[in-house]
C-alpha cells in the first residue's frame, strides 16, 4: 500500500464555483452508485509534487468494465455522458466544464485494472474523501506522453523526486514490463536533471535495467519491422507506419488497440486530414 501523504497535499486546488458544483456533482452521483473511482491527473500530481496548477477538468479513473454502471449512474443524475474514444476514454460535459473518465491510456498501454485500487491513496476533492490514483501507476502512464505538443517527462522527474524513497519499484517495473527501456530512459534523465539526487533511484534498478540493455547488446536484433514509437506519440511515427511499412506497435497482437481504436485515434489528431 502506497504510504499516507502528508496531509496539506490532500486538500483539493481551488476550481471556479460553477466547475465545483460540476466536479461535485459528479463525484457524489459515482459514489452514490457505488462505482469504484480514482481521482488523478493534475490533482493527484498535485497532491504528490506539491506542485499545483490550473486545470480545465477533473480526471476521474475507471475501470473499463464499470463503464456501463457508470453511465447509467451518472445519466439518472442528470449528466450527459460520450464515450469518445471507446478505447480509454468518455467525457462528462457541462457547458465549458467536462470530466474526463479514464480506463486506459491512449496507446492501449496503462489499462485501468484492480491493482490501480489497491495501491490508491485517500485524499480530499471538494470536500470528499476520495481515492487517488497511486503514484507508480501515474509514473507509468505519463512516462508514454512524448507528443510534439505535451510531453510528460517532467511530471515524471518531479514524481520521482518527490515519492521515490517510498515507490514501490518492483511494481513499477512490473508495470512497465517489456517496455522497460520507456522507464530507463526516464530514470537516466531524471539523474540528468537532479544530478545531485541521482541515488535516489535504487541503484539495484539501474543494475537490472542495465543488465537488460547489456543482454540485449549481446542479441541480434528482434525480426519484423515494428515500430514502437507509436506507443509515445501518436502522430510523429505515423509516416514509419504510413509510408515505411512498419507494423504498429499498438495493435493487437503486438498491442492492445484493434486497427479501429488506433484510426479513430488518429483520425482525431488536430488538423489531420
Amino acid at each position: 500500500m502506497s504510504k499516507a501523504l502528508p496531509e496539506s497535499r490532500l486538500r483539493a486546488q481551488p476550481f471556479g464555483v460553477d466547475a465545483a458544483e460540476f466536479y461535485r456533482g459528479v463525484l457524489q452521483a459515482l459514489q452514490a452508485a457505488g462505482v469504484p473511482f480514482m481521482v488523478g491527473g493534475g490533482y493527484a500530481f498535485g497532491c504528490y509534487t506539491g506542485i499545483r496548477r490550473d486545470t480545465k477538468d477533473l480526471d476521474v479513473f475507471i475501470r473499463r468494465s464499470d463503464w456501463p454502471h457508470t453511465r447509467d449512474a451518472l445519466l439518472a443524475a442528470g449528466h450527459d455522458t460520450d464515450l469518445t474514444f471507446p478505447h480509454w476514454l468518455a467525457k462528462v460535459r457541462c457547458d465549458s466544464h467536462y470530466v474526463d473518465l479514464i480506463f486506459s491510456s491512449g496507446n492501449g498501454v496503462a489499462e485501468v485494472d484492480d491493482e490501480w485500487f489497491v495501491h490508491a491513496t485517500d485524499g480530499e476533492v471538494l470536500g470528499m474523501r476520495v481515492p487517488i490514483t497511486p503514484v507508480e501507476e501515474s509514473i507509468w502512464s505519463k512516462a508514454f506522453i512524448m507528443e510534439r505538443e505535451r510531453y510528460d517527462g517532467a511530471d515524471v522527474a518531479h514524481l520521482l523526486q518527490a515519492c521515490a524513497s517510498r515507490l514501490d519499484w518492483r511494481r513499477l517495473l512490473r508495470r512497465f514490463g517489456p517496455h522497460w527501456r520507456v522507464l530507463l530512459s526516464h530514470l537516466v534523465v531524471f539523474g540528468f536533471i537532479y544530478p545531485f539526487e541521482r541515488d535516489l533511484v535504487p541503484a539495484w534498478v539501474m543494475n537490472r535495467l542495465l543488465d537488460r540493455l547489456r543482454g540485449e547488446m549481446r542479441a541480434p536484433p528482434p525480426s519484423g519491422n515494428v515500430c514502437a514509437g507509436t506507443l509515445l506519440s501518436r502522430e510523429q511515427y505515423l509516416p514509419d507506419i504510413e509510408q515505411q511499412g512498419c507494423r504498429d506497435a499498438r495493435i493487437a497482437p503486438l498491442g492492445n488497440l484493434t486497427a479501429g481504436d488506433a484510426a479513430r485515434w488518429t483520425n482525431a489528431i488536430p488538423d489531420r486530414h
